[in-house]
């Protein structure tokens, strides 16, 4: 009933296997992790460019703008919709408030009056 203790060269084998499991288990997270990396790149390339200006929208379905900012403002809400240029300069002339953060009124050349 008493099994010999297993010999120091069974006991390297299993070793052996033990450690070929774990680079295998390795060796997938690093292929993993890769294909999140890879992934990730090709969705940042192909996202479509941020617009150059936003107008800014209440909470009302209908509600009229009630900021510009400049495109990639910190303060734009999530009801922000990007404009050109010409819709952007034409909101501020109806007396769409500016954005105190990203200034779009000086970014465009915007003076009042």
């Amino acid at each position: 009933m008493n099994d010999p203790a297993p010999s120091r060269l069974e006991m390297l084998r299993f070793l052996e296997r033990v450690q070929a499991a774990d680079l295998e288990r390795t060796r997938r997270w690093i292929a993993d992790e890769e294909r999140r990396q890879a992934e990730k790149r090709t969705g940042e390339e192909r996202r479509p460019p941020a617009p150059e200006w936003v107008l800014d929208y209440g909470l009302n379905r209908d509600a009229l703008p009630i900021a510009v900012h400049v495109g990639e403002c910190h303060m734009a809400g999530k009801r922000a919709k990007g404009v050109d240029r010409a819709a952007a300069l034409r909101a501020l002339s109806e007396g769409v408030a500016a954005c105190t953060h990203c200034r779009p009124d000086a970014e465009l050349g915007f003076l009042e009056g």
